[in-house]
């Protein structure tokens, strides 16, 4: 596959890679890391494998037995993108459109499209299989994650390229057919990779507005630290790829039919809100305080939110520890009252 950075840029660092990962394995000696990690093979028994070297015909014949016709919604883009979904160039819009169509449809269309001159960029990401190819799951199990509440996700579609982007939850992707290079970075990384509005987004998530492909180094001068950061993964059909919660991937996908399953699952408890919330918020109430205060509070952060330090209730009785306590579902539930208060002014 080529790759998605020119041979003038520094070359990434591989990713580890794993073999005949179990569960154990991967719970125990992978996870915990807070490293991406290549798991090599790690579905190639999956019968949706075994078809990535057919037809593309046979891999949408094999969907269609799943495809229980629920429409789908899948972005649309002129040939002159060359893949990259994003934003306009004034950012008033996006150089994509939607359309609903069915699993089937879609792909009858993307193999239509691979004999086009001027091929469409066409993507369809993160369909909830349960849904739109029920049973496919139950032939292409992975027992890897049988303890996460992991709900597959199908994504189809051509030669695209994904922005740099990063998600809450921890991922495991698989590649069923084509063929993906991830370029991953490390959550620090975010002051070098320019990241575009977090209330505007081209997917759900904020992006790298940096062309991967083709970076701007005048208008990004910082990127240049990124790349010297980054991490690299090229995965063929079977391989799949372990990126933990908020370290930026930017996805390429080759060939013109493309299959990938993921899974996303958080340790979190799920009554405990999203982090996203608590940055919002603050970029609300502290983010346009000066320079003195806005350290003032760093440290406030990092003693009672990012406990650098001791325990900051180690010195409270235990019945006295407040909003600060261990957590449970009824202190969570406490606190969420403490802050609806406090945002509606009470």
């Amino acid at each position: 596959m080529p790759s998605a950075m020119s041979s003038n840029l520094p070359a990434a660092t591989p990713i580890r890679e794993w073999h005949n990962v179990d569960a154990e394995i991967f719970r125990t000696e992978i996870a915990t890391r807070y490293e991406p990690a290549i798991l090599r093979g790690l579905v190639a028994d999956w019968p949706a494998v075994a078809l990535a070297g057919e037809p593309p015909e046979r891999t949408r014949d094999y969907l269609a037995r799943f495809d229980s016709g629920v429409p789908v919604k899948a972005m649309v883009a002129p040939p002159e993108v060359d893949g990259r979904f994003f934003f306009t160039d004034d950012m008033s819009g996006f150089n994509f459109g939607r359309v609903e169509t069915r699993v089937t449809a879609l792909a009858t269309e993307l193999i239509a499209n691979s004999g086009r001159p001027q091929k469409l960029a066409i993507y369809a990401g993160s369909l909830p299989i349960a849904r739109t190819l029920p049973g496919f799951e139950r032939e292409n199990a992975l027992p890897l994650l049988r303890d996460k509440l992991a709900e597959p996700k199908i994504w189809i579609g051509g030669k695209t390229r994904i922005a740099a982007h990063y998600d809450e939850a921890d991922n495991v992707a698989a590649v069923v057919r084509g063929k993906r290079r991830f370029t991953l970075f490390p959550p620090s990384q975010v002051v070098n990779l320019y990241p575009g509005p977090i209330d505007n987004t081209v997917a759900g998530q904020p992006t790298s507005m940096v062309d991967l492909a083709n970076p701007d180094f005048d208008k990004y001068p910082r990127f240049r630290d990124a790349l010297a950061n980054a991490r690299f993964a090229d995965l063929e059909p079977g391989d799949a790829i372990f990126i933990p919660s908020l370290w930026w991937h930017h996805v390429q996908s080759e060939g013109d039919f493309n299959l990938l399953v993921n899974y996303w699952w958080s340790d979190a408890p799920p009554d405990a809100g999203s982090p996203l919330h608590a940055l919002g918020h603050g970029i609300l109430t502290i983010a346009h305080l000066p320079e003195p205060q806005r350290e003032a509070w760093r440290a406030l952060f990092d003693h009672w939110v990012f406990k650098r330090g001791d325990d900051p209730a180690a010195h409270l009785p235990p019945a006295r520890q407040g909003i600060h306590g261990q957590s449970t579902p009824q202190l969570r539930k406490v606190i969420r009252q403490f802050l609806v208060r406090m945002l509606q002014g009470r």
